[in-house]
């Protein structure tokens, strides 16, 4: 018996979805766009001389996100970066479910706002397909991740998935969930 849902999902369910479907007068609530899923990727392109780097970018993105992160391996050889097929060279989770209502709510509400100079998510990263990503410069935003023991501070793109067919709705999904774009002045 399954008592606990997520503050967003239940958001969606009672707010979002109605005002989406009034908004761009869909036939059927299946058209109202929805979240798929969350993807959180971090390329570490000096792990290349060291394997902790990956090790340490894998157990924060874990506490980051609640969920296990895999390691994430070179496809091809690249003699110039001294890179070799097969070599771990980042960190990738996928979240679903009540995890990414979970981790949404968090970046929204907490880790966003840490940012240094925050003025709103630039909404150029909008894919023309209904998916949105955007890059954080910094990991230590997450009030999971202890600054003092992090020995280097690295950077993550976060994708979100949705069922939107255009950028107009998933950014209008986004926003009614309380994503802070920024003003385009």
């Amino acid at each position: 018996m399954k008592t606990y849902q997520p503050r967003l999902r239940a958001k969606y369910a009672t707010e979002v979805a109605p005002n989406l479907m009034k908004e761009f007068k869909y036939k059927s609530s299946m058209q109202v766009p929805r979240l798929v899923k969350i993807s959180v990727n971090q390329g570490l392109g000096s792990a290349v001389g060291d394997k902790k780097i990956v090790e340490n970018a894998v157990t924060e993105m874990t506490m980051i996100t609640g969920q296990k992160a895999v390691p994430t391996v070179s496809k091809k050889d690249i003699s110039n970066f001294k890179l070799r097929k097969g070599m771990p060279i980042g960190a990738r989770v996928t979240l679903r479910g009540d995890r990414m209502y979970e981790f949404l709510d968090r970046l929204i509400a907490v880790s966003l706002p840490r940012t240094r100079d925050f003025r709103g998510v630039a909404p150029k990263g909008f894919d023309g397909n209904g998916n949105f990503t955007f890059g954080v410069k910094e990991q230590i935003i997450f009030p999971e991740i202890d600054i003092d023991k992090t020995p280097r501070i690295q950077g993550m793109d976060i994708t979100f998935v949705t069922t939107a067919k255009t950028d107009a709705e998933a950014k209008a999904l986004l926003t009614a969930f309380g994503f802070p774009f920024a003003d385009k002045k």
